[in-house]
Formats: C-alpha cells, sequence, structure tokens
C-alpha cells in the first residue's frame, strides 16, 4: 500500500490505476470470492489465504484512491504462490509486503480521484469516482450493479465523446459469459481486465473487454466477454484512458 501511494504522491495523482508486472511480496495475503453470510449482501469474501512462499505476481491491476482521508486500494491479480498452479483473487494491500521490486505502470489524475464511500445498495464501502472534472483524456468511472460492463462503457464513451480507447479497471460480474458461450456459472467473482478497447465500427462503438475471471473454487478463466449478458455484481471500477492521433 505504502508503495503504491508513494508512486502516485511522487506524479502528482490523486487517483488512478497501475497494472502491476512481476515483483513479489512475503509476506502476501489474498482472499478469493464467497457467497455472502447473509442476505444483506451479494457475496462476501473467503478466509485470507497466507502462502508459505509469498506471491510472484504474474499480472494485476490496482485500482488506487483514498478511505477515510487515507491512501488506499483495490486490486485483483493472478500470482504464483509456489503450488504449481496459478492463482488469482482480491490483494490485502496493508498484509502484503513487496520482497521483490514490482514494476507498475498506469495513469493518474491531478484533480480526481476514487473514494471510499458507503453504498446503500449493496451494504459495502466501495470506490466512487470524485473530483473536479477537467479537459483531459481520461475517465474515472464506477459501473453500478446489474449494469452491463461493456455497455456502460460504450454509453459514457458516447456521451464524452470519445470514440477510441483503452479501457483498464477490476471488479465483479454475476455468472460471466465470454463471446464463445461459456458462462462461468457463480454468482460471486473476481475480474481483472486483462485487454480493453473500445472502437468505432459500423454498427456504432463498441467496447472489446478480455479478463481474468475466477470463482469460489479459486478456478480461472480466460476470455472476452459477451457484449449485453454481462451485469455487473457487486461494482466495477474503470479507468478508460482515450487514444488520439494515430
Amino acid at each position: 500500500m505504502a508503495g503504491v501511494a508513494r508512486v502516485f504522491a511522487e506524479a502528482g495523482c490523486k487517483g488512478g490505476f497501475v497494472n502491476i508486472e512481476g515483483g513479489a511480496c512475503d509476506p502476501f495475503r489474498y482472499v478469493l470470492p464467497a457467497f455472502s453470510p447473509d442476505a444483506d449482501h451479494a457475496a462476501w469474501y473467503s478466509a485470507t489465504f497466507a502462502p508459505e512462499a509469498g506471491g510472484k505476481f504474474q499480472a494485476a491491476t490496482a485500482i488506487f484512491g483514498e478511505r477515510d482521508g487515507s491512501p488506499f486500494l483495490h486490486c485483483h491479480g493472478i500470482w504464483d504462490t509456489g503450488e504449481g498452479m496459478l492463482r488469482m483473487g482480491h490483494v490485502l494491500p496493508f498484509d502484503s509486503v513487496v520482497s521483490r521490486p514490482i514494476p507498475v505502470r498506469g495513469y493518474g489524475s491531478a484533480t480526481a480521484t476514487f473514494d471510499s464511500v458507503s453504498d446503500p445498495e449493496t451494504n459495502f464501502t466501495l470506490f466512487s469516482a470524485k473530483g473536479e472534472s477537467v479537459p483531459g483524456n481520461g475517465i474515472l468511472l464506477r459501473v453500478r450493479p446489474n449494469e452491463d460492463v461493456g455497455m456502460a462503457i460504450e454509453e459514457v464513451c458516447r456521451k464524452h465523446g470519445i470514440e477510441s480507447a483503452h479501457i483498464y479497471g477490476i471488479g465483479s460480474i454475476n455468472e460471466p459469459v465470454f463471446e464463445d458461450g461459456h458462462r462461468v456459472a457463480c454468482l460471486a467473482t473476481e475480474i481483472a481486465i486483462e485487454n480493453g478497447l473500445l472502437e468505432n465500427t459500423a454498427d456504432g462503438l463498441r467496447a472489446s473487454v478480455d479478463a481474468a475471471v475466477v470463482d469460489t473454487e479459486g478456478v480461472i478463466y480466460h476470455g472476452r466477454l459477451a457484449r449485453g449478458d454481462n451485469p455487473v455484481g457487486v461494482t466495477f471500477e474503470l479507468v478508460i484512458i482515450e487514444k488520439r492521433g494515430s
């Protein structure tokens, strides 16, 4: 947490995201999605995983903002924990300590951020975009439950006159469906966008979102999300960066 906060502070940015591309944490702590133990939440978290070998990042995305006035992040990704197979989930940022340098790259805003606020619809405290809107090339966005991720991106970009963009983000989807027809039959999932693009096609603006998905059993899936069939579970946090020029 302190390492990511330092990167944003040195860049003069309040909020945004970084993609993590290598490096490791030891100790490393993470959780999986889980079914809710009560009727007040749509999903929950598993018990904490604490691999003895720590965690070597293959790829992850960390959305950065604040909670109660202090730096905070929300991170989903894939890592190697020395168990002979890759794992995926939700990083616990205050309990995971950098043990090997972690390269990161991303985008930040000097005027906007993600702020953790109480959300009565889901009964969670969740990141929501806040801050001053100024001319620039990016959008910080939260998509709410039951909205299709891709169509929400298209609608927001249409509203702001963006016709070509890179899409970054993490969140959850109820029973994700890929373009090849495969459905992940699980209401509680964690999602990380691996490659996201918005393009202006003959049929209008279209978002193509290639994502990694993990279910409550820890099974990892990869595929392109089918347009119109991927409703958000609890939340989806996005940073959209407009492509300009050639």
